[in-house]
């Protein structure tokens, strides 16, 4: 285990360690037996007149409404043993039934890569991603993804849908996210995150100097014409990003950005969208900007910066098993330490 160093005196260290392929990443790849769930529970006349959708919902609200529904359906949530639709109405003497063994969500295959673990349980995993790691495969990236490791690391993630993801970062964006480890954390986190009472923020440097903090609350949507960016449009979806500024530069500013909701892109497209485009973002500032009189040093290092300057730094959730208020905090990454020095240096040399 090695103590990770932040170059933001306000971030406390963190403790990491690297899960890979050593002796504890061979414990977790041995266990592939699918997991059975064996439930039963006994109705009374409280639930006289109800739907059983709505009704093994209340009972078993460990598991999201439509994953029960479709047990139903598939004959796995049986009534007195007997196979009824959604809309059954319970007489309340009824005994319910769940027997299931969880099924493959995904074709993706399983790789060993290397994973920054922050924290983890029986429940949850927080993860610190790397600059340039695809979250979930997609087009053009069906390997090397953190499902990829996911699935080798934690083999029974391929019973959870998207192996127990609940939210994405951008390929070129680091730092922290959660991933669920078993049905009932997932569908708790993805309520949480529906709630909007995740705690998400993120480190940014910006182009441009920004005198005070705010609130963006501008709707998302892709792009009409250009289909790899969104933007701000009318009829997107609801998008709020809340901002501090934490250190001002000549030409530039570092902001942290807090995440009511999560739109693709969001914070990206949001500060581009007021006029503070992100240094380094290849979509939404393709050109790079290098102000008059800059040293060689800060030209140098701002041409060199290929990908958005965004760190998500802090994570705080409720946890799905015990209800523990939880945050945790990831140091920048050496290439967004490294800008943020230079800004600092050449700051000083005004």
């Amino acid at each position: 285990m090695t103590q990770a160093q932040s170059s933001d005196s306000n971030i406390p260290k963190t403790d990491f360690h690297l899960l890979e392929d050593s002796e504890e990443a061979d414990n977790h790849t041995l266990d592939s037996t699918a997991t059975r769930l064996s439930l039963q529970f006994q109705l009374n006349d409280t639930f006289l007149g109800q739907r059983i959708d709505q009704v093994a919902a209340l009972v078993w609200n460990d598991y999201s409404r439509e994953k029960l529904k479709q047990w139903l359906k598939d004959g796995h949530l049986r009534v007195d043993d007997q196979i009824v639709k959604p809309k059954y109405k319970c007489e309340g003497t009824e005994l319910l039934t769940l027997d299931v063994e969880l099924e493959a969500q995904t074709t993706s295959q399983p790789e060993n890569i290397p994973l920054n673990i922050v924290y983890e349980d029986d429940d949850i995993i927080i993860i610190n991603k790397p600059v340039g790691m695809v979250v979930h495969p997609g087009a053009g990236n069906s390997s090397g993804t953190l499902v990829n490791a996911l699935l080798f690391h934690y083999p029974k993630s391929v019973e959870l849908a998207r192996a127990g993801l609940v939210h994405r970062i951008d390929k070129d964006t680091s730092g922290l996210l959660v991933v669920a480890k078993n049905l009932e954390a997932q569908f708790a986190l993805s309520k949480q995150l529906e709630e909007k009472s995740v705690y998400r923020v993120y480190d940014a440097v910006v182009y441009g100097n920004i005198i005070a903090g705010g609130t963006i609350d501008e709707p998302i949507k892709r792009h009409p014409v250009d289909r790899v960016k969104m933007t701000v449009l009318p009829g997107g979806k609801d998008a709020v990003t809340h901002y501090n500024v934490k250190e001002r530069f000549q030409h530039f500013t570092r902001v942290q950005a807090r995440l009511e909701t999560g739109r693709t892109h969001q914070i990206r497209v949001h500060f581009s969208y007021i006029g503070y485009a992100l240094v380094g973002d290849p979509v939404y500032m393709p050109r790079v900007r290098v102000p008059a009189g800059a040293s060689e040093l800060l030209n140098e290092t701002l041409r060199g910066f290929r990908r958005q300057a965004l760190h998500a730094v802090q994570l705080g959730l409720q946890h799905p098993k015990t209800g523990k208020e939880m945050m945790f905090e990831a140091p920048w990454p050496e290439d967004f330490s490294e800008l943020v020095n230079v800004l600092r240096s050449e700051n000083a040399a005004y």
